[in-house]
């Protein structure tokens, strides 16, 4: 899981308990400006044979986290629980998207919109 916040020019990403272990990843800090969508995702798919793992830890249709490289992009991904999921879409950054579960989407969403 992945906390959420917002200072004034960036959009902090904080990945939560074991989560850092598994993502080898325990923080990112995007520019509000480098965001370019934000929307819930609920039950994405996580099959085996969708992405391939660069770094980080996947079980199929069960737990995502790290960096992967799917249809042409490289994508950070943090998902247990699919019906929480939230994408944000980017651009000038090394991720072209991060795939992640949240505590509550909808609030997520709104500070990451500000």
């Amino acid at each position: 899981m992945v906390s959420v916040k917002r200072n004034y020019n960036s959009v902090i990403f904080e990945v939560k308990g074991w989560d850092k272990v598994f993502a080898f990843k325990s923080s990112l800090e995007i520019p509000v400006e480098h965001i370019i969508a934000v929307y819930a995702a609920p039950n994405i798919e996580m099959n085996f044979l969708d992405s391939i793992k660069l770094l980080g830890t996947s079980i199929p249709k069960v737990f995502r986290a790290g960096t992967f490289y799917q249809q042409n992009e490289i994508i950070f991904w943090d998902v247990h629980n699919t019906e929480n999921v939230i994408i944000i879409e980017l651009e000038h950054e090394h991720f072209k998207k991060l795939v992640i579960e949240v505590d509550n989407p909808a609030e997520a969403i709104a500070i990451i919109k500000g």
